[in-house]
């Protein structure tokens, strides 16, 4: 059986990845959260357990089950399993989604957001479930007190897209209701 991923991050914008059969799902019982780590100097977007909540993103299928280039990407993240947690329309079991793990996490650390990560991010919402998505992933997201290092001119985020004028406007809108 082909395993799947839940994405909620940067995975939601499919210019960033060429993962098949990607669709829309919600994970019941979490929301996102910026986490510093010691690996980088930058926050992490993690997920962590919270009753009652949910977030939108994406799940996609993992062909012949090789997650060496997923889990590249994700280092830093521990893959666990979501099936259970995982809402959605597709012929999809074994969903797993990544998360910091908590030992990893550290409470202090001059990390930043990286905006052109977040740019990411907030365009891969705004394209699978409009503005009312974009806005739904500030909301569900914990953090936000995290500085901002704003990399626009030159991008350090290696999946960086570029962005329309009227999408730059929808981060900067929805970053300045939370910040």
């Amino acid at each position: 059986m082909t395993p799947w991923f839940f994405g909620y991050g940067s995975l939601v914008n499919r210019a960033t990845h060429d993962y098949p059969h990607a669709q829309h799902a919600t994970l019941e019982g979490w929301r996102r959260i910026w986490v510093r780590t010691a690996l980088r100097e930058v926050v992490f977007l993690s997920v962590h357990p919270v009753q009652g909540n949910r977030i939108d993103g994406l799940i996609a299928s993992v062909p012949r089950a090789d997650w060496a280039a997923l889990d590249q990407r994700e280092t830093g993240y521990d893959r666990i399993d979501a099936t259970r947690s995982v809402q959605h329309k597709a012929a999809a079991s074994d969903i797993a989604v990544y998360q910091v793990p908590t030992a990893a996490q550290r409470k202090d650390g001059d990390h930043r957001i990286l905006l052109s990560y977040l740019d990411v991010v907030v365009q891969g919402f705004h394209r699978e479930f409009g503005e009312a998505g974009a806005e739904h992933f500030f909301a569900t997201t914990d953090g936000w007190d995290t500085p901002l290092h704003d990399d626009r001119a030159a991008p350090l985020y290696p999946r960086a897209q570029q962005l329309t004028v009227a999408e730059r406007a929808l981060t900067d809108k929805l970053l300045a209701q939370v910040q």
